[in-house]
């Protein structure tokens, strides 16, 4: 029999958020893994906050809620708080009840900043870090860098020529040659940079980001955006090696890149650091490019680490797909640096959720 199409909506509901969300979700395990990192923040996020005064968002719900827009590709802020309204995952996932306000877009962007400045996201990577060293699943020993182009929220037309360019002779170029980037600025963002990563690509107000990876089950360790640049790369890699890899290992390490890595000075450097260089090499038009000696060609796991290398364009593709990451909507290298490593965290926390046994079951 055909039931009727009853127009009186309910006043109370009798089943609890928790039992809505499918024991199998993907979300669950997340969330589980998302909260034990949060509790590793606990000291480092009361250091933001004041000990007296009103109670602000608890950061605890800012940052699940940032997450949950590179997870689930949510393009705005205030997008994000008209889905928080209606969507009962979403509210779970970041900590609301069914009959708590959904906040101002504009206290959320404000309470957000507080973050950027406590660096909040890094603090999450590392402590997602530590997660999957706790379960044994990084490498100590082998590891992997390269660099993505972060497109800037901002039009090529916005750039027009700076009022005081550089002299000839003491631009930002080798031996102190004016480049285009010491000619002209942004208007709309001051830390945006006309870069292309290959020379049949056009320029575009870009950003760069750095990742390095771990060999063993392809988790990014350390992260950072920086000002586009030809050896940006290069420097940012030798830092994100300090600060992730150098100090805590002791032993033979080795670290796979492109031929973008393949410079005198970056390889004179790793090998200071005795960090083998498992960097490829040109093969065409270029030879004379290579710096690698005889005996790093002959290493026996360099070919290991050019075939692990290829694992890092997982983290980028996954970052930009559909995803925030593509074309970031905040401006200035600060903000920029926040969200990137917001997203990389992201993918470590989607990529462990397949290597964690992490009970699911609805309570």
């Amino acid at each position: 029999m055909r039931g009727g199409d009853e127009r009186q909506s309910g006043m109370f509901s009798y089943v609890t958020m928790e039992p809505r969300i499918a024991a199998d979700h993907p979300a669950r395990q997340i969330r589980a893994l998302v909260d034990v990192a949060l509790e590793r923040m606990d000291a480092e996020l009361s250091k933001l906050y004041a000990a007296t005064g009103r109670p602000s968002i608890a950061p605890e719900r800012l940052l699940r809620a940032q997450l949950l827009m590179v997870l689930y590709s949510i393009r705005s802020e205030r997008q994000l708080m008209e889905q928080l309204n209606y969507n009962l995952l979403f509210r779970w996932f970041v900590g609301l009840e069914m009959d708590d306000p959904v906040w101002d877009v504009t206290v959320f962007t404000k309470n957000r900043e507080r973050l950027i400045a406590g660096e909040a996201s890094q603090q999450l990577l590392l402590a997602v870090v530590e997660q999957a060293r706790a379960h044994q699943l990084l490498s100590e020993e082998h590891f992997t860098v390269d660099g993505t182009l972060i497109q800037a929220w901002a039009a090529a037309r916005s750039f027009k020529d700076k009022t005081d360019p550089p002299l000839p002779g003491s631009g930002t170029g080798d031996g102190g040659r004016v480049l285009l980037r010491d000619k002209v600025e942004s208007t709309t963002d001051a830390d945006a940079r006309l870069y292309r990563k290959a020379a049949a690509d056009r320029s575009v107000p870009a950003y760069l980001g750095h990742a390095l990876m771990e060999n063993r089950s392809g988790l990014v360790i350390a992260a950072e955006a920086s000002l586009a640049a030809t050896d940006a790369e290069r420097s940012a890699a030798l830092r994100l090696l300090d600060r992730a890899v150098v100090r805590r290992c002791r032993g033979k390490l080795t670290l796979g890149a492109d031929t973008q890595y393949q410079a005198a000075e970056f390889l004179q450097a790793l090998r200071e650091r005795k960090v083998a260089p498992h960097v490829s090499e040109y093969v065409q038009g270029n030879l004379g490019k290579n710096h690698l000696t005889g005996e790093e060609r002959c290493d026996p796991w360099r070919s290991v680490s050019q075939r692990k290398r290829k694992l890092i364009e997982r983290v980028f593709g996954w970052s930009k797909l559909d995803r925030p990451l593509r074309q970031v909507k905040l401006r200035g290298l600060a903000r920029v640096d926040w969200f990137y490593r917001l997203t990389i965290a992201a993918y470590n926390l989607v990529r462990m959720r397949r290597l964690i046994p992490i009970p699911t079951m609805a309570t």
